[in-house]
C-alpha cells in the first residue's frame, strides 16, 4: 500500500513523448513484492466471476479468442480496490494527460490464456462516448512477459491516424489497420515487459498483442483514467450506446461524467 500510494516522478521528457507518441513505457512502475501481493486476489476474481467457458478455438469473434476479460473487479474485492485506486497509477496518469484531476473510467482484468489468439489492431476510444482525448489505459502485466506470451505493440504516432477509428477489435480492423499502418510506413514497437513495467497509452494510439504461445496464461491489469472535467458526448454506435449504461449510468450528454462507478482518484 505505501507503494501504491507514493507519486512517481514524471519527467517532462516522459511527457513529450506520450504526447508525440501516443503511449509510453514506464519502467519499474510497481515492483515485483507489490504486484506479488495483489496478483493471487486478481487471478482468483477473473477466474471467480469470468462467463466465457468455451475452448479458445470454439469462440465466435476475435476478442473472444483473444483474452478473457473481466471489468470492474475492484467492486469484487477489497483488496483489487486498493490497487485499482492507487493514488500513484492515477498521478501517472494525470501528469501525462497534462490535467488536474483523473477519475476511474473503469478497471479490466485481460487474461491471455495458454493459446490465446491475437488482439487485433483497435483503438480502445472507437468504445467510449467522450468528450476529448484526455483518457489513457494504464496497462499492468502480472509476471515477466516476453514476445511469445503476446504483450502489447504499439503503431507510433497513430494517435493522428483517423482512418480506423470506426472500427471495433475484429479480424476487419487487425487487416484494415494493418494495411493503413503498411502503407504509412507507420513505426511499430514491441518489446517484452518486466514484471513492474507498464505501459500506458492514449485512447485513439492504435495497438494490439500476439498470441500466447507459451503454457502459462498471460494476465494483466488495465485502469482506464480520464480527466476529472470529461463530460459524455454523442454516441457513434451501439458498443458507445452500451458503454453509457454500464460505466457512467445517469450521466446526460454534456454533463461530467461523475458517478459512483467513475471516483476521482487523484488531484493535484
Amino acid at each position: 500500500m505505501s507503494e501504491l500510494a507514493a507519486q512517481y516522478p514524471v519527467t517532462a521528457g516522459q511527457v513529450a513523448q506520450f504526447n508525440d507518441q501516443g503511449f509510453l513505457v514506464v519502467p519499474s512502475l510497481l515492483s515485483r513484492e507489490t504486484l506479488g501481493a495483489y496478483e493471487p486476489e486478481i487471478t482468483s476474481k477473473v477466474f471467480e466471476l469470468n462467463t466465457q467457458h468455451l475452448p479458445v478455438q470454439d469462440r465466435a469473434t476475435a476478442a473472444q479468442r483473444a483474452a478473457l476479460q473481466v471489468m470492474n473487479v475492484w467492486q469484487h474485492s477489497d483488496l483489487i480496490r486498493d490497487f485499482v485506486f492507487s493514488p500513484r497509477l492515477a498521478q501517472v496518469a494525470a501528469d501525462l494527460l497534462g490535467v488536474p484531476a483523473v477519475r476511474l473510467y473503469h478497471d479490466q482484468a485481460i487474461y491471455k490464456e495458454p493459446s490465446g489468439g491475437i488482439t487485433p489492431w483497435h483503438a480502445d476510444q472507437y468504445y467510449w462516448p467522450l468528450s476529448s482525448d484526455r483518457i489513457c489505459s494504464v496497462w499492468i502485466p502480472l509476471q515477466d512477459t516476453p514476445l511469445e506470451m503476446g504483450p502489447l505493440s504499439f503503431a507510433i504516432g497513430s494517435q493522428t491516424i483517423s482512418i480506423g477509428r470506426d472500427l471495433p477489435v475484429s479480424d476487419e480492423s487487425e487487416a484494415s489497420i494493418q494495411q493503413v499502418l503498411s502503407e504509412g510506413h507507420v513505426p511499430i514497437h514491441e518489446q517484452p515487459f518486466a514484471m513492474g513495467d507498464a505501459s500506458v497509452h492514449l485512447g485513439w494510439t492504435f495497438h494490439r498483442a500476439g498470441p500466447n504461445a507459451t503454457d502459462r496464461p498471460r494476465g494483466v491489469m488495465t485502469m482506464i483514467y480520464i480527466d476529472a472535467d470529461m463530460t459524455l458526448a454523442e454516441t457513434t454506435n451501439r458498443n458507445q450506446q452500451a458503454d453509457c449504461q454500464r460505466w457512467m449510468p445517469g450521466t446526460t450528454i454534456g454533463t461530467p461524467i461523475d458517478t459512483p462507478q467513475n471516483p476521482l482518484l487523484f488531484r493535484r
